[in-house]
């Protein structure tokens, strides 16, 4: 059933519903959420452009059995971490996993626990806010990439899997992998799973939740279920994590259906827990295994799955954002699916997360080339022009418009006039165009300075702000 009050208008996503100001911003989170957008200290709504990095040591694909781990997984230093920021992506979507955290039941890894905190603190020293991402690929590494520890799946498996992994697939679809997610999200938790889960969630909520950079935490990434059982595991985990984590987001994915489909049905209530943020994944057309739809696509292709999001999102009375999206460098069309993408998450005031920064295993997608025989990593300049482009990372006031053009590269944000009350706007402009770029305000040219750390400019424009790289 759709929810009747304040759904998003699909030509432009419109500021939260009702005119009252937005409520101030939890000290402890560097954003909130206002039941459509999230929102920074200053209450400009905040469209973050970010990252998923799959971190060595983080992402837990290894074993300490003498198996053969998964796949290579690339280091993170600080090199990285101000990169990202230098580009343009202010969030860094960081999967950690259960196996990692708690590999026999109640006992907690220290020292695994240690590398996300080395792993948070780089981001946030560059200035890169992080979505702690509670990840799992095939529910377990024991059966299939990553995600759950051995204890925790059951039935217990008939057979230990090992890498090199070139049979993902298989995996995802394997009865193992199926019977193990059946078990963990029967909405009765007979196996006493979700408990155990949660109680992991808790610990790992309470340990960041003064963390200045963090945003919040997503609850389960690609749950391969029902819509049904993922809204019963979904409630009683964000209240968890919001107990445990009060002033920090909880991000929820719906069923991983939805990525084959572009859309679930919409919720019949709000989400029934504060500073939720709907988190969805956009791969529409990239999985399927006929390659004509992206071989023929056309840019009208792409706008439903992004139009039901938001639609999805307003039903829940959340925020948007795109926890994963992304192609490979060898996907056919692949320019102009990054392209739209980006036009469409600006017009609809979506933030996003690109899958994956670096990757030297399965499809090697990401920005970076790498070289066996050195094993140097080196930027793709294309990927890099997917992503590190103009676009508006805060908007003050209420925003009418937020249109970027793939095909020249520029902004036009308008907002109501007399709504900023001075309050400046923030645009990133990429460092290729650092010295080309320009600016008006209501049509008359303005000079504000290029941060040169972040690509930030910073300035007041209480109607159209056009910004050309």
């Amino acid at each position: 059933m759709r929810r009747s009050a304040c759904l998003i208008p699909l030509a432009v996503a419109a500021a939260a519903c009702g005119g009252d100001d937005p409520p101030p911003a939890p000290t402890t989170a560097p954003l909130y959420a206002d039941g459509a957008h999230l929102r920074d200290a200053q209450g400009r709504i905040a469209l973050l452009r970010g990252v998923n990095a799959r971190v060595e040591g983080v992402f837990d694909v290894t074993f300490d059995d003498g198996r053969t781990a998964l796949e290579p997984i690339p280091a993170l230093d600080a090199a990285d971490c101000r990169r990202m920021r230098e580009l343009g992506l202010d969030l860094l979507r960081l999967p950690i996993n259960w196996s990692g955290i708690e590999p026999e039941r109640d006992v907690y890894d220290e020292a695994y626990l240690a590398r996300v905190d080395a792993a948070i603190d780089c981001a946030g020293d560059a200035g890169v806010l992080v979505l702690v991402d509670l990840h799992q690929d095939a529910y377990s590494k024991e059966i299939g990439e990553d995600g759950a520890p051995l204890w925790a799946i059951v039935p217990a498996p008939e057979m230990l899997l090992e890498g090199p992994l070139e049979d993902l697939g298989a995996r995802r679809t394997s009865m193992q992998v199926t019977q193990a997610f059946n078990t963990f999200f029967d909405v009765d938790d007979a196996a006493g799973l979700q408990a155990e889960f949660r109680d992991m969630l808790a610990m790992v909520a309470a340990r960041w939740a003064d963390h200045p950079a963090v945003i919040g935490f997503e609850l389960f990434n690609e749950p391969s279920i029902g819509q049904d059982e993922v809204d019963v595991f979904t409630a009683a985990a964000a209240e968890t994590v919001r107990a445990a984590a009060p002033g920090k987001l909880v991000f929820f994915e719906p069923t991983a259906l939805r990525n084959l489909f572009d859309f679930v049905p919409l919720a019949e209530a709000p989400f029934a827990t504060d500073g939720a943020v709907y988190a969805p994944h956009v791969y529409t057309f990239v999985f399927g295994a006929d390659p004509t739809p992206l071989e023929q696509l056309e840019p009208a292709d792409l706008e439903p799955s992004v139009v039901n999001a938001r639609d999805e999102a307003a039903a829940w009375g959340t925020p948007l954002l795109f926890g994963e999206y992304g192609v490979g460098p060898d996907t056919p069309n692949a320019d102009l699916w990054m392209g739209v993408e980006a036009e469409l998450h600006d017009r609809y005031l979506a933030s996003d997360a690109f899958w994956v920064w670096k990757e030297r295993s399965q499809a090697s997608w990401g920005l970076y080339d790498y070289d066996d025989a050195t094993g140097a990593w080196t930027e793709r300049p294309r990927v890099v022009g997917w992503l590190s482009r103009v676009h508006a990372a805060r908007i003050a006031g209420e925003p009418v418009a937020n249109l970027w053009d793939r095909t020249t590269g520029a902004l036009r944000l308008e907002v109501t006039p007399g709504s900023t009350h001075g309050v400046p706007h923030e645009v990133y402009v990429p460092e290729a165009a650092a010295a080309t770029y320009t600016v008006r305000c209501d049509g008359a040219a303005v000079t504000p300075a290029r941060d040169a750390a972040t690509g930030l400019i910073s300035l007041p424009c209480d109607g159209v702000l056009e910004v050309t790289p």
